[in-house]
């Protein structure tokens, strides 16, 4: 084979091995978050940052090291939100829970040594949320991440 060719298909393989962690992480996201989450802002450091993304949303380890499946994810945490709110709450809740999914979830999805927000951050931005309001809520804990990833 030529060694040009060779090249392209290796080219090929990488640039698509590289979109599909992206594209799978969509598929596991809620429902009523897929039009709110963009899948280009996703840029995994690894595979298993990958992995620990899909645990955030999903609460499943999908052979991750160390990781207890199960609640609290942000699938559920969704759910809880939404039941909560008034119908008119809702058109303005939504996309802004699932945005600060994604903005959270990213983080807390990295290496230990390279990511701001903590499981003990989670737990102190799960508490936000449950209290009172649940669009309050939401804009408190964005506010709290933003603050704690520096932006």
């Amino acid at each position: 084979m030529c060694p040009l060719r060779n090249a392209a298909a290796l080219a090929t393989v990488l640039l698509l091995s590289l979109a599909a962690p992206q594209a799978q992480a969509q598929a596991y996201v809620a429902d009523i978050c897929q039009a709110s989450v963009t899948p280009a802002a996703l840029r995994f450091d690894s595979a298993e940052h990958s992995r620990w993304y899909k645990r955030f949303w999903t609460g499943e380890c999908d052979h991750i090291l160390g990781c207890v499946p199960g609640s609290p994810n942000w699938n559920a945490i969704m759910r809880q939100l939404v039941t909560r709110a008034s119908p008119a709450e809702r058109a303005q809740l939504l996309p802004k829970a699932c945005r600060l999914g994604q903005l959270v979830g990213l983080d807390w999805s990295r290496e230990h040594g390279v990511r701001k927000i903590t499981t003990q951050d989670l737990r102190r931005l799960y508490a936000i949320l449950e209290q009172g309001d649940p669009l309050n809520g939401v804009e408190h804990a964005e506010a709290a991440a933003r603050a704690q990833l520096g932006r």
